[in-house]
């Protein structure tokens, strides 16, 4: 055998070995998704996680800024349901019911297959980051289903299926609840994550200027990172935007 067949040889038995171990860890951390029993009985418990997190303050609101990792940057007109995000010198204005607007890069203009990228780009972003800011609030958003989980340690488990829309529908989580109903973290059945189950914290809740309650803080076994800059405002210009930035 030559040295270059035995070289390849080699590689691909190491190649095989790490992917025997990687399926293996994943296997052992992952969780089977949990029985649950959908009904009356989990809408209402969606409803007191509402509650508790003021869902009237959150209705009410006019505009959010925060601030994602990889410096994601978002301003978002939730009454209009438009944003600009920002990230790498880009900037999208983003119609999130149309899923359409305007691209720029470094304050250029961009037209054409280049503009429908960084739209899609964008959009994929805001489905992920977005979730993370105030999944919460979505648990009764159109595609949803609920259900209750009752959790070996005795808190009272929500489970949120999200079988229509955004970016990877099939998903579901499992909220959490302490004996206030705010959500102290999830685990999460996800494509995009091989270890199903993997559980996430929802932490350092903040109640923001019109009271409704959200969470800045998030850790695994494996990650945890902080949503920056998050502020509410009743205006652009009160969040450091000009008036005009969401006009095309």
């Amino acid at each position: 055998m030559s040295k270059a067949k035995s070289i390849i040889k080699w590689v691909l038995i190491v190649f095989v070995f790490i992917g025997v171990v990687l399926f293996g860890a994943i296997k052992y951390l992952s969780e089977d998704r949990p029985k649950a029993i959908s009904g009356q009985n989990a809408d209402a418990l969606a409803m007191e996680m509402f509650t508790a997190l003021n869902k009237p303050a959150w209705d009410s609101l006019k505009f959010l800024k925060w601030e994602f990792m990889r410096g994601h940057k978002y301003l978002w007109d939730k009454k209009n349901n438009k944003a600009v995000i920002e990230w790498e010198g880009n900037k999208v204005i983003l119609n999130l019911d149309e899923v359409d607007g305007a691209a720029f890069v470094n304050g250029e203009n961009i037209e054409g297959e280049e503009k429908s990228k960084l739209i899609q780009e964008a959009w994929s972003y805001w489905c992920n980051d977005s979730f993370w800011m105030f999944a919460p609030f979505k648990a009764f958003d159109p595609g949803t289903s609920r259900s209750v989980v009752e959790t070996k340690d005795g808190q009272r488990g929500l489970m949120v299926s999200y079988d229509s829309g955004g970016v990877t529908p099939g998903d579901a989580y499992l909220w959490l609840l302490n004996e206030n109903n705010i959500p102290t973290g999830y685990k999460m059945w996800t494509s995009i994550i091989p270890i199903k189950g993997m559980y996430m914290s929802w932490e350092n809740w903040r109640t923001l200027k019109g009271g409704a309650k959200v969470a800045v803080g998030h850790k695994s076994k494996l990650l945890s990172f902080d949503m920056k800059g998050v502020e509410e405002g009743d205006s652009p210009q009160s969040l450091g935007y000009p008036a005009g930035v969401f006009e095309i």
